[in-house]
Formats: C-alpha cells, sequence, structure tokens
C-alpha cells in the first residue's frame, strides 16, 4: 500500500527542487521566526511558485494569529495549513473556517495519556500529526530530531488520518511504519546536515526508504485519504 511521505522545513530552491524530484507527496514550508527553517514571506512566494503543483505544499505555524496566517497564505498559497503550536480545538476550527483550507494539527506524545487529544481534535481536523513532545527548556515545539514510543500508536483506530513525525531518518522510517501503519510520515531535521540545512542524499535516501517499506511485506499500510 502506498504512504504519503512530507518533507518539511524546506528553505532553498535545490532542496525542493531535490524533494519534488524524489517524489515527496508534501512539502513543507516553516512560518515561525524561532525556528532555524523560518521563511519570510517573498522567499516563500518564490519557492511555492517553483512547486508548480507537483506536490501539495503545508504552511507551518505555531501559534499565529489570522493576520499572519492571512500573509503566509497570501505568499505561499499553500494547498494545507500545518499548526504545529497549542491551539486548541476551537482554534482549529475557526482557522479552518475562515480561510477554507484543510488543517492538519500536530499533537505532542511523550506517553499514552497525551493521546487523549485525539478525539477531541479528530473532529475538527482534517489530519493529525503526531511529534515527539519537545523539552520544558526548548524553544520551538517541532524539528529537534526526537522520536516517542512508537508503540503508543499500535491501537490507535484505523479511521484516523494522521501522520509520524519526530526523530524519523532513512535508517529507521520502516521500523515505524512496521509499528504504527502510519498512512504517513513526515520529516525534517533527519534529512539536514546541520539544523536549517538540508541533505539532499539523505532526502532521496529519505523517500526511497519510505517508498520500499510501504511497498514491502513489512508494513501492511493503511491507504490514506487525500
Amino acid at each position: 500500500m502506498s504512504v504519503l511521505i512530507k518533507i518539511c522545513g524546506l528553505s532553498t530552491p535545490e532542496a525542493l527542487d531535490v524533494a519534488l524530484d524524489a517524489g515527496a507527496d508534501l512539502v513543507g514550508f516553516v512560518f515561525f521566526p524561532a525556528s532555524p527553517r523560518h521563511l519570510g514571506f517573498e522567499a516563500a512566494r518564490a519557492l511555492g511558485e517553483r512547486v508548480r503543483g507537483r506536490a501539495q505544499k503545508v504552511a507551518l505555524s505555531v501559534d499565529a494569529d489570522d493576520a499572519f496566517l492571512a500573509a503566509s497564505i497570501e505568499a505561499l498559497k499553500p494547498d494545507v495549513l500545518q499548526l504545529h503550536g497549542r491551539e486548541p480545538p476551537a482554534r482549529v476550527a475557526v482557522v479552518k473556517a475562515r480561510f477554507g483550507l484543510p488543517v492538519m494539527k500536530a499533537i505532542p506524545v511523550a506517553e499514552r495519556t497525551d493521546l487523549a487529544a485525539v478525539a477531541a481534535y479528530a473532529g475538527v481536523a482534517d489530519r493529525l500529526l503526531f511529534d515527539a513532545r519537545a523539552p520544558r527548556e526548548a524553544t520551538r515545539p517541532g524539528g529537534l530530531g526526537k522520536s516517542f514510543d512508537w508503540r503508543l500508536l499500535e491501537n490507535l483506530a484505523a479511521q484516523t488520518r494522521f501522520m509520524l513525525s519526530g526523530g524519523l531518518d532513512a535508517a529507521n522510517v520502516a521500523d515505524a511504519l512496521a509499528i504504527t501503519h502510519a498512512p504517513g510520515v513526515d520529516v525534517s531535521s533527519g534529512v539536514e546536515r546541520a539544523p536549517g540545512e538540508k541533505d539532499f542524499d539523505k532526502i532521496r535516501a529519505f523517500i526511497r526508504a519510505a517508498r520500499q517499506a510501504a511497498s514491502g511485506p513489512r508494513s501492511e499500510q493503511r491507504t490514506p485519504s487525500a
């Protein structure tokens, strides 16, 4: 079965082209000043135009207000909004209604009790993204290269639309898919040589490993919805 692959934190034309040429299904762009992957609006505009429909564009923000979201949407023309902060379900619903775009909501996971949030968000978000919970001292919620215990997702309801993130790379994505049966995977720091600096060979290797794992006997994937 197929798996959706998202390469996030893209910030240069060269890295974007590599991700597109390698077959990424979604390409993510970060609008969060505290992140080393943060894009200004003009840079996002140029990169967004470069995609030319070859993948879905995802605009990632963290607890952004409506004005900031509107500016990022105007620049990137995204297909999906990714809310990666502490936005409550009511905020997710407001963003979705106001901007008329599908919303993916990140849920930080460290232990089983963190999954209690699934029920509340699943009713308003179009897709969930399970990421490792950042440590207390962290200045940003994602892109930290940390994973969580994937076994926590083993009994997730089959109808839950989600992607898996946090500490993934070419070496472990097959195990992650085998354990979680995730319909999609999302990587950022796992395809970098330094924070915010994408490694082209790692991008290609990650996409290749995820495709092979999804098509092989180790992981019978759920069919993802668009």
